[in-house]
């Protein structure tokens, strides 16, 4: 058969994923299975050859994906039958999120539970019509065998193409669905805590989280729980969030030797975990536990907070330009050595082989069993916190497994800078870094933060969303989302006029690229041009904060920062775009958020220099623990629009004063650092 060309160029007949960046693309690099990239050469080989896309989505540190590339992509009979009956394209999802957003919503449309890897089967023009996610080898689990599977669709599309081109126009209909929008009025405080309440009915009362297992950290949701504290003072809502932290820091989800929370828990526990460490988790527990160490300090959040931030300065540095330069990397896989959680866990004689007389206190505090607490081994969970166990003792036993642990081959990391997902823990390091009390952490915020505007921007100012190297794909809502809020979080810490500009800037962009004329946002870029189908939109939260909802929180945050209309107008057009949702707002807690930082947003105005005592004042304001505290700087010599809260306001008798300010009417001014963080804590 002749090969297939595009644009005059042969598409050889061997696996072209070296050429990538992507850590997960690069895995799969020597498979035998023909694997390309997602783009159209692929589609264009697809038409030309007449045969079905089967699309593979996974990602570096997903576990089943690399069970399903040791069991099927690299065997060479599986190879020889993808290679002859498919188009095979390889897509990370995590570098390509609005692709895997499509194909992932019509596997749900197909009545199947989504995760990964995900398996896809598309027409040449990208439109899927079947799916699903893990395939066997072997037949088993009441699940065909991956070979099977291969068979049977390819039967489909020579024997049945209607069929299947039917069933593709059915779903491209469910997927043009998900992406419009559903206009409605403003959220309202009521309608905020009537959802509160409903999900607050799904929290397990006994473990903490959410449902039963598997159990995720589900950030979004709990942030929007804190927030209805701070705005009701509703304690359930405080509870749920208290009771996750606890559960989760001293479960086996936390890694209790190296820092860093885990991805999820296989059990409703917390006790084992699924091993691959993400950014975004981290990131958004790291703001969870600086929120609630603000409202009530914790030595316990103190020090996850400070592990967890050790890990990260020391582990998932990436892009380090040898002047000091780094931003971070988006994982740590699961796996070492072929298996899963091999790193992190421990035999009882090896505890107690290394630890000597110490061992006794440890084995007790953190359930080592002679017979291993999970397949054989121990999963370290802190089970005894009482005064029995010394803290010091403990310390010292820790850093000797640390050491032990560190000689160890470590898993895999997949090094590429995630634009938004590195905005998402600049934000948090730069909330942390105050509550805390912890200044080298501000810096390395604002050091990832210059690193990514000098990597990931191209001539024409357009964010990358992932780089490696060089840039692999074309920033989306997310990124800019993300990035715009993270660069709120640097003015209002650091007072540097620069990131409030950098932050109207991104977002300005973000409604010319993703914009639609009811003030929506989309996903991509309107210029996108690989992206099959109904151009996503959605603002419902996953993992990570919506795009939609990070976006409508930063254009609340620049209207209270600036007192322009145009960033209220533009807030409340997106959150109406959205809002008829119904039950289903629930989906989008971050957009409740967005709805409730616009109406209850305070400026606490900071007039006056460090030497007049701004400094304290500023701190107070920026450890406030409610959310919807902004806080501006207004120093001598800088010229504030009439617009703006900071306009005229100045210092008293000498001193720094701090004007709380709400819907442009600010209060008196207030020199005390004491009674400002009283006055802040107060409701209205």
């Amino acid at each position: 058969m002749p090969q297939p060309l595009y644009l005059g160029l042969m598409l050889p007949p061997e696996n072209l994923l070296s050429q990538e960046t992507s850590p997960y693309l690069l895995q799969h690099a020597a498979n035998p299975v023909h694997w390309r990239a997602w783009g159209a050469p692929a589609l264009e080989e697809a038409r030309a050859r007449d045969r079905p896309i089967l699309l593979s989505i996974g990602y570096a540190a997903c576990h089943w994906c690399h069970v399903m590339a040791h069991e099927s992509f690299e065997n060479e009979a599986t190879a020889a039958l993808m290679n002859r009956l498919f188009v095979n394209v390889k897509i990370d999802r995590e570098e390509r999120p609005d692709i895997d957003h499509i194909y992932m919503s019509a596997l749900h449309a197909l009545g199947q539970q989504g995760g990964w890897p995900l398996t896809m089967f598309v027409t040449p023009d990208g439109a899927p019509f079947w799916g699903g996610t893990y395939f066997p080898p072997e037949p088993r689990w009441g699940r065909p065998s991956f070979a099977q599977v291969l068979e049977a669709v390819d039967a489909a599309w020579r024997e049945r193409r209607d069929s299947v081109v039917r069933n593709t126009g059915a779903l491209n209909e469910h997927l043009a669905e998900i992406a419009a929008t559903t206009p409605g009025p403003p959220i309202a405080g009521e309608d905020r805590s009537r959802l509160a309440s409903a999900l607050l009915r799904q929290i397990d009362r006994t473990f903490g989280g959410v449902g039963d297992a598997p159990k995720f950290p589900n950030a979004p949701m709990f942030r929007f729980f804190w927030n209805e504290f701070c705005r009701t003072g509703r304690t359930d809502a405080c509870d749920a969030v208290r009771h996750l932290l606890v559960a989760m820091c001293q479960g086996g989800i936390y890694d209790h030797l190296g820092g860093g929370f885990a991805r999820y828990s296989t059990d409703a526990q917390w006790h084992v975990p699924h091993f691959e460490k993400m950014l975004y988790d981290n990131a958004q527990i790291l703001e969870l536990l600086s929120l609630a160490h603000a409202a009530d300090p914790s030595d316990l959040f103190a020090q996850r907070a400070r592990e967890t931030v050790g890990w990260l300065l020391r582990e998932m540095r990436a892009g380090e330009d040898g002047a000091g330069g780094f931003a971070f990397a988006a994982a740590q896989d699961a796996d070492q050595e072929g298996e899963e959680g091999l790193f992190y866990t421990w035999t009882a004689d090896e505890i107690r082989g290394a630890l000597g007389e110490q061992a006794d206190e440890f084995v007790r505090a953190y359930d080592v069993r002679p017979g291993g607490n999970w397949e054989g081994r121990n999963v370290l969970r802190r089970i005894d916190a009482s005064a029995a166990a010394s803290e010091a003792t403990l310390d010292r036993a820790r850093a000797i497994l640390f050491d032990i642990r560190d000689a160890r081959e470590k898993p895999a990391r997949d090094d590429k800078i995630l634009v938004d997902w590195n905005g998402l823990m600049i934000r948090a390091l730069a909330r942390a870094s105050l509550v805390f009390d912890a200044p080298e952490w501000l810096e390395a915020a604002r050091n990832a933060y210059r690193t990514v505007r000098k990597l990931a921007r191209d001539g024409e100012g357009r964010l990358a969303h992932a780089w490696r190297g060089r840039a692999s794909a074309a920033g989306q809502l997310d990124d800019y989302a993300s990035l715009a809020l993270a660069a709120l979080s640097l003015f209002e810490a650091t007072g540097e006029r620069a990131d409030l500009d950098e932050a109207v800037d991104l977002a300005r962009k973000a409604r010319e690229l993703f914009g639609d004329s009811d003030g929506s946002l989309f996903q991509t870029a309107a210029d996108a041009a690989d992206v099959p189908g109904p151009r996503p939109r959605h603002a419902r939260d996953n993992a990570t904060p919506s795009g939609v909802g990070m976006m409508a929180e930063a254009f609340a945050r620049l209207h209270h920062l600036t007192g322009e209309t145009y960033w209220r107008d533009a807030c409340e057009k997106l959150i109406g775009a959205f809002s008829g949702a119904g039950a289903a707002l629930a989906m989008s807690p971050t957009l409740l958020c967005a709805a409730d930082l616009l109406e209850r947003g305070k400026v606490v105005v900071v007039a006056g220099a460090r030497e007049q005592g701004a400094d304290a004042l500023v701190r107070a304001a920026l450890t406030a623990p409610d959310p919807v505290v902004c806080v501006l700087r207004a120093r001598d010599g800088v010229d504030w629009p009439a617009s703006s809260p900071a306009h005229g306001r100045t210092p008293v008798g000498g001193s720094a004063a701090a004007y709380v300010c709400r819907n442009m009417s600010c209060g008196l001014p207030e020199t005390d650092s004491a009674a400002l963080t009283r006055a802040l804590r107060q409701r209205d």
